[in-house]
C-alpha cells in the first residue's frame, strides 16, 4: 500500500498525496543537531523518507522514537528499517510524554498540521513542549500552496507564542507539493 493510497483511505490522517522528497527530508534534518543528539522523536514518519535522513545523522548509540497514529504506516516504517537505534510506537503525537524517557534533543514531525483542529495541534504542541530539552530543536515543513491558509497562519503564531525563534527555510521547490521548513528553538 502506498502513501496514496493511505491519504485516499484516509485524508485528515495521512495528510500527505506523495513520499517528501529527499531534498525536503534534509532541509528537515540539517541544523538541529542531530549528530550530537541523545534522543530523538519523529511525529507522522510515515514512509520514512525523514525517518532514514535522521538515522544517517545520528550518532550509533543515539535512539529514534517515530510516532505514527496510522497502522499501516507504523507496521510498514517497523518491518522496513532494521536499525537497533529506532522504535517505532503505534500512537498519537499528543502522548508523548509517557513515550519517551528523558529529555528531547530535537522533534522532528511530519504531521499534517493544517488539517487538524486548533485543539487537536494544541495538545500535540504542548506535548512537544513538554518533553523537549531546554536547548531542544523543534522542526517541521508545511506545504507552500497552503502557507496563507488561516489554518497555517494560526500554526506559525502557535509555534511564535511556544518558542523563543522560529526560522523559516527557503522554499523546496523539487518537493510535491513544495514545502519550507519551520526550525523553532526556545533560546533567541
Amino acid at each position: 500500500m502506498s502513501i496514496t493510497t493511505e491519504f485516499l483511505r484516509r485524508p485528515l490522517m495521512t495528510g500527505a498525496v506523495a513520499p517528501s522528497s529527499r531534498r525536503l527530508a534534509r532541509a528537515m534534518t540539517e541544523g538541529i543537531g542531530l549528530e550530537r543528539a541523545r534522543l530523538v522523536v519523529e511525529l507522522g514518519p510515515g514512509t520514512g523518507v525523514f525517518t532514514d535522513a535522521i538515522l544517517a545523522r545520528l550518532p550509533s548509540d543515539a535512539r529514534l522514537v517515530a510516532v505514527e497514529l496510522n497502522p499501516v504506516l507504523a507496521a510498514r516504517l517497523a518491518a522496513a528499517r532494521d536499525d537497533a537505534r529506532l522504535t517505532v510506537v503505534r500512537g498519537s503525537a499528543a502522548e508523548l510524554a509517557p513515550t519517551v524517557s528523558g529529555p528531547v534533543d530535537a522533534v522532528v514531525s511530519g504531521l499534517p498540521w493544517t488539517v487538524m483542529s486548533r485543539e487537536r495541534r494544541g495538545r500535540i504542541l504542548d506535548a512537544v513542549t513538554e518533553v523537549l530539552a531546554p536547548d531542544g530543536r523543534f522542526t517541521t515543513f508545511a506545504y507552500l500552496h497552503a502557507a496563507r491558509t488561516p489554518p497555517a497562519r494560526h500554526f506559525a503564531a502557535e509555534l511564535a507564542c511556544r518558542f523563543a525563534r522560529l526560522e523559516r527555510s527557503p522554499v523546496i521547490w523539487p518537493n510535491l507539493p513544495p514545502a519550507f521548513v519551520h526550525r523553532a528553538t526556545w533560546t533567541p
